[in-house]
């Protein structure tokens, strides 16, 4: 006889308490392997994929797509010890719970149906609508108490099915659409080939009648606006969002910040790029050659590498540099952070830039990934504007914003010519140091855009 076992939403990390369910990678009857993802969540720092650590037949889900759950919370039973399942999954527990932190290599079982009677469905039979109704366990042995697909489910899988598959790839669009009660059938993509893109769902959002509510789905929460003319729509303040409203709140109420900033020639910071990006291999960002710059300005004012704690009385200075770098997904803003930036080369700051960045656009960054930064580099410049006063990101002492690079008259030599200017604005916790020490950092800052040699000399 099977044994039915409960695997419940782990602890993922970082002080989280809670994730919201956004996609189910099994279903009921699905035979699983150990440590094969089952489901994706999204919590306020990251999307993350979890695997469940035993092997055998999913007997039951707990909790629609949409919700949130505590840690702790029941996630889905599974069958181990069936004969059925034997051939497909382990049947012993890994005690892993995280994606990356498995038993030896990546996990590609084929998704499997068990039939009530015992027999394995083929490929065919289990996308076949409603075929996630069976009887969890059926023919495995599990009792009727194991746990059973709603109707509800059973019947929107087959209006899926029937209906033909939605033009859309980013499950954060589908849940942005489901929590505004926008019909995704009723939506022209505007992205390749048809796909629907985020912004097609906030349009439809902002215009209801362009996206009716779709039968069975809750529509979205709105109020009279001041005038009468039309109506608000409430956008829960949860999720990314929320952490990054509850961290910027924070920051505000708890640091007092003040910033300073300065226009710089970037000219011959631009010129050393391009012969470095003539040699072979990765082209260098501007964003590394920056990073750079801030490690070895961080080395001479070691102030701004800190963070205050109130409840002892002192200014924490850190021994290392985790550099994080502001970045703006479909998510929202996300502040990836560079370990150890101090003891990289701008090569390697480049390719972890890199890695995180595409981590980032996908959706794939860890909690670890997006904690434990004590400097913030935000390079705004990409959204085409020149200055900022940036916030601090709590419980940092101090953020480095870069403008565009742009040309602009300039005094160069005692003559008037055009050059790539930037503006530079530092935002630094005044409990941590006096405006001499940030005026000293940014000054070192834009001397090493101005003249990159100079952080040759002091290397």
């Amino acid at each position: 006889m099977p044994q039915v076992l409960e695997f419940k939403l782990p602890d993922l990390g970082e002080g989280l308490t809670e994730a919201e369910i956004v996609r189910w990678l099994v279903a009921v009857g699905d035979v699983v392997a150990v440590d094969q993802p089952v489901v994706e969540v999204e919590t306020a720092k990251a999307m993350v994929e979890v695997p469940c650590p035993y092997g055998g037949v999913v007997t039951a889900r707990f909790g629609e797509e949409g919700k949130e759950l505590p840690v702790g919370a029941p996630l889905l039973t599974v069958a181990v010890g069936s004969a059925d399942a034997a051939d497909a999954a382990e049947d012993d527990s890994s005690g892993n719970v995280l994606v990356g932190y498995g038993t030896g290599g990546a996990v590609t079982a084929r998704r499997r149906r068990i039939r009530a009677g015992g027999a394995v469905a083929s490929g065919a039979d289990a996308a076949r609508p409603g075929a996630d109704s069976v009887r969890p366990g059926a023919g495995a042995g599990a009792g009727a108490g194991a746990g059973a697909v709603h109707g509800a489910d059973a019947e929107r899988g087959a209006a899926a099915a029937e209906a033909g598959p939605v033009p859309v790839i980013s499950p954060l669009v589908r849940r942005l659409a489901r929590e505004h009660g926008v019909d995704l059938r009723a939506l022209a993509g505007t992205g390749p080939d048809g796909l629907i893109l985020r912004s097609d769902v906030e349009r439809a959002i902002s215009t209801p009648t362009v996206a009716p509510v779709s039968p069975g789905l809750a529509a979205p929460r709105v109020v009279a606006d001041a005038v009468g003319a039309g109506a608000a729509v409430r956008v829960p303040l949860r999720g990314v969002r929320g952490a990054v409203a509850e961290k910027l709140s924070r920051s505000r109420r708890e640091i007092p910040d003040a910033t300073c900033w300065v226009d710089a020639d970037a000219t011959e910071l631009m010129a050393a790029r391009a012969a470095m990006n003539t040699a072979e291999g990765p082209k260098i960002s501007v964003l590394a050659l920056l990073a750079r710059v801030c490690t070895a300005a961080l080395a001479r004012f070691p102030e701004l590498n800190s963070t205050v704690d109130m409840a002892a009385g002192d200014i924490v200075r850190l021994p290392s540099v985790h550099l994080g770098f502001a970045a703006q997904t479909e998510r929202g803003l996300v502040v990836p952070v560079v370990r150890e930036a101090d003891g990289r080369s701008t090569e390697s700051l480049n390719a972890e830039f890199l890695r995180l960045t595409e981590a980032a656009r996908t959706g794939t960054l860890t909690p670890a990934d997006l904690t434990g930064g004590t400097f913030t580099l935000n390079n705004y410049g990409v959204f085409g504007v020149d200055g900022s006063t940036p916030i601090i990101n709590h419980p940092e002492a101090a953020m480095l914003g870069v403008g565009r690079i742009v040309s602009k008259p300039w005094v160069w030599q005692g003559e008037l010519a055009v050059r790539q200017v930037v503006q530079l604005s530092l935002t630094f916790d005044h409990r941590v140091c006096d405006g001499g020490t940030a005026g000293g950092f940014l000054r070192y800052v834009a001397d090493c855009v101005e003249r990159p040699a100079v952080l040759l000399r002091g290397a």
